[in-house]
């Protein structure tokens, strides 16, 4: 959490740094982190199947039942440690260069999708491979990028829509595979901490 809190803060570009949460003993330590947690999370987004959109709303919603309304909101979450002020920055810098509804964080997919399929219940690889791409070598291959998770810039004005969030008037911010983490498993995070390490020492 301090990571993504300190992200906020440094990069100089929030009117507020909130945290929304559930629970009194993450919002002392959002707070001692230097975030704002002016109410807590509804149970109705709480749990591991509630959506982050609907979350957004309802802390815009929380925001105006206090007087503040927000132009933009950015979404950054925790499981991204690696995501740092200058990314913040850059893709408010994005936002308004392209005019943008929204900017979201990808990365470049570590294997290109092309050799990837799902398998049979017996494990048959027939046709696994398409097989105009069985003899292209691999650095001809077009570049594939994924949503890291580390960065959603959005208009207020459109969240009423999320569904139409992935249209023409969102573009990528790309960010670096180092930089792109997202922890889900205990792997992921071991895997952060050696990169923030390695960051250290850069």
């Amino acid at each position: 959490m301090w990571y993504s809190i300190n992200a906020a803060i440094k990069s100089g570009c929030f009117e507020e740094v909130m945290v929304s949460t559930d629970s009194d003993e993450y919002k002392e330590i959002a707070v001692e982190c230097g975030a704002h947690v002016p109410f807590l999370r509804s149970a109705r987004n709480s749990g591991s199947t509630a959506s982050s959109w609907d979350t957004v709303k309802e802390v815009l919603e929380g925001y105006r039942g206090l007087g503040e309304e927000f132009d933009t909101v950015a979404l950054l979450q925790p499981t991204s440690p690696l995501r740092t002020p200058k990314h913040i920055r850059e893709g408010y810098e994005l936002l308004s260069a392209k005019e943008a509804n929204a900017i979201i964080g990808v990365a470049e997919t570590e294997h290109s999708p092309l050799w990837e399929n799902i398998l049979p219940s017996d494990f048959n690889m027939a046709g696994f491979i398409k097989p105009e791409i069985l003899n292209q070598p691999r650095q001809k291959l077009p570049v594939y990028y994924r949503i890291n998770g580390a960065l959603y810039i959005v208009r207020v004005g459109v969240l009423h829509e999320i569904e139409r969030l992935y249209d023409n008037k969102c573009f990528a911010y790309v960010m670096s595979k180092m930089d792109s983490v997202d922890i889900d498993t205990d792997l992921d995070f071991r895997l952060a901490e050696v990169l923030m390490e390695i960051k250290r020492d850069l």
